[in-house]
């Protein structure tokens, strides 16, 4: 890709993002600057991933491209420090990428009004190419800006194009949901210990099952009822333990975590 990318914010997501971006070609470490907040870190980062971090916002500003990926929270302030500026810098004219959670295309629009905007909701498992991410277009985004936006992306994992609409509840089910599968792994391996197994036995079958279904899922192209049809046959173990969750409302609880992550999200905004 051509072009400077300055990434404002450069924390566990912005990372997420700029390492594979490196390792796959798609950016070169000196097409790449990136702002944190403490001088340290700053030069940690740059040790460590081998791109310009420093704590000043004017270089990642004039970037050619910007990524916004500090917390939404720190989005004012950003926006106050970047007002301050004395000169003004010239800032680039390409895009304007946030994955800041609640924050409407709208708002990035007033920030940024001569300059199309996107909104990226990237997961966690981004970091290995493996990743899931929501896009959505401001309405003056052009085909080309599409393009670029989405080929950014495709370097991590699969894209969805979301409307903005949908973008809380793409983000409490994409990207919060790493966290519920975690918990769910936990705990079925918490069960598994329970059972008499070893904790590291009980840790690598609950990873390798999870794993192992999510690939019967998507080769079989069943859906999950599919699957567990498929595992629970007539007064066998499965169908006792499904019977199990039902009764303590496993399924409910799910659903309303998916959605108190969504009202999160909302209100960030």
């Amino acid at each position: 890709m051509d072009g400077r990318w300055g990434i404002l914010g450069y924390g566990q997501m912005g990372q997420s993002l700029v390492r594979p971006w490196l390792d796959s070609g798609c950016l070169q470490r000196e097409q790449v600057v990136a702002c944190v907040r403490d001088q340290g870190r700053a030069a940690a980062l740059y040790r460590q991933d081998g791109v310009a971090v420093g704590i000043d916002l004017r270089p990642v500003l004039t970037a050619d491209h910007l990524v916004l990926a500090c917390k939404p929270q720190q989005l004012p302030t950003v926006l106050e420090t970047r007002a301050a500026l004395d000169p003004p810098p010239q800032e680039g004219q390409g895009l304007v990428i946030s994955i800041l959670a609640g924050v409407s295309l709208g708002r990035l629009q007033a920030a940024f009004p001569q300059r199309p905007c996107v909104r990226a909701i990237p997961n966690i498992a981004c970091r290995i190419r493996a990743g899931l991410t929501g896009l959505a277009m401001a309405a003056g985004a052009s085909p080309q800006h599409r393009e670029l936006a989405t080929a950014m992306f495709a370097v991590l994992g699969q894209v969805e194009q979301v409307s903005e609409a949908q973008m809380d509840a793409f983000l409490a089910l994409a990207a919060s949901g790493p966290a519920l599968v975690a918990v769910m792994m936990e705990a079925l391996a918490d069960g598994g210990v329970a059972a008499g197994l070893l904790r590291s036995q009980a840790n690598t079958v609950a990873q390798v099952m999870v794993a192992g279904s999510t690939a019967l899922l998507q080769k079989e192209q069943w859906s999950p009822s599919a699957l567990k049809e498929a595992v629970c046959s007539p007064g066998g173990t499965s169908i006792a333990a499904v019977a199990e969750l039902e009764r303590r409302s496993f399924r409910a609880a799910l659903m309303d975590a998916v959605l108190a992550a969504q009202r999160r999200c909302r209100e960030l905004g």
